[in-house]
């Protein structure tokens, strides 16, 4: 189910407009949907009809997604969440009240070093199953920022992650600027993306200076050269006013060289962004590890000393082996999809 298709039930159901932003509110606060206001009751307000149809409606949203297990780490808790159908997402509870979200169940990109690229592209996630994470977390704590950089590439699911970051930067009370959508480069974000009334912050996927190493770590992106990537980066980081967060993922002796950090330095130079550097999460049998803390230390100061406002960002719930697409992964059995993502490479 779509908001859009949610959206016209309530429609049909005699809702006004006015009817339907107050639904849609509650639920996006975690409340119950006959939630009043400071000053009327919900009977004062929702016709009759709407009123009727809340408990089915009810339960129908509660039935699009549940909390399978909770995994508490310390620098986050990391949520495996149940779909409908049986299919299951990760989301994060993070510091400071911010929340990552799924926005596929599986990814297509196939990255090397991300285990959920290793099960490949199960669906989409529709809207209201995104909205839904939102939801199950607020009712656990405070959410007042949405990262979509869970499991998925938000690009491939575009109109389900815009209709989910529209909702959450209006009825949903999040600043727009709050709201960060990740992507490893399609050039349709950044087509889209100017277009919206809500336009989040952008984080980029860029992992290497150097063209042919990145498309070997990001087999499926689109082939954009890392200079034009960034030019486009810093094209919509001016117009929006926030800085564009790039992501780098450090694999030991792959591109934690100082070739590659002077490459960064002199593309990044004096452009809106900061640089946020995330050791591996080492996984058994794994093809890449972790660079040592001694070298992770020397490239943020490296990089920092040099003008780069560069930042440490370690995949929530190492701490409990819970790293991004692990949860799952163990839930559904680890070799199972490594056996199905050997079994697609050779095709």
């Amino acid at each position: 189910m779509r908001y859009s298709d949610f959206d016209h039930r309530l429609a049909a159901l005699g809702a006004r407009p006015v009817h339907r932003g107050r639904i849609v509110r509650v639920w996006l606060n975690g409340q119950a949907l006959d939630t009043g206001t400071r000053r009327r009751s919900s009977e004062d307000f929702l016709p009759l009809s709407l009123r009727n149809a809340l408990p089915a409606l009810t339960a129908e949203l509660d039935g699009l997604a549940g909390i399978r297990s909770e995994h508490a780490g310390n620098d986050g808790t990391r949520l495996l969440v149940e779909l409908a159908d049986g299919q299951m997402v990760e989301s994060v509870l993070l510091p400071r009240d911010g929340l990552c979200v799924s926005s596929q169940v599986g990814c297509a990109v196939g990255c090397r070093f991300c285990m959920t690229g290793k099960s490949g592209l199960i669906r989409q996630v529709s809207s209201m199953e995104i909205l839904a994470q939102v939801v199950l977390a607020r009712r656990l704590g405070s959410v007042k920022k949405v990262v979509f950089m869970g499991m998925g590439e938000p690009a491939h699911n575009l109109e389900n992650v815009l209709e989910a970051i529209d909702l959450l930067g209006t009825e949903g009370n999040i600043g727009h600027k709050n709201l960060v959508l990740s992507t490893v480069g399609d050039l349709r974000v950044f087509e889209a993306l100017p277009q919206q009334r809500v336009k989040p912050a952008l984080a980029l996927s860029l992992h290497s200076t150097k063209a042919e190493l990145r498309e070997h770590l990001l087999p499926r992106a689109p082939k954009i050269a890392p200079a034009d990537l960034i030019e486009l980066g810093e094209k919509y980081a001016r117009d929006t006013g926030y800085p564009i967060q790039y992501q780098w993922t450090l694999l030991k002796g792959v591109n934690d060289g100082h070739d590659e950090l002077d490459a960064v330095l002199r593309l990044l130079k004096g452009k809106y962004c900061v640089l946020n550097v995330i050791p591996f999460n080492s996984l058994e049998g794994d093809d890449y590890q972790r660079p040592d803390p001694e070298r992770i230390r020397e490239i943020v100061h490296y990089l920092h000393s040099r003008g780069l406002l560069t930042k440490v960002r370690n995949s929530a719930g190492q701490d409990v082996d819970g790293g991004c697409g692990q949860l799952r992964a163990r839930a559904i059995g680890t070799t199972q999809v490594v056996a199905l993502h050997r079994q697609r490479a050779a095709v």
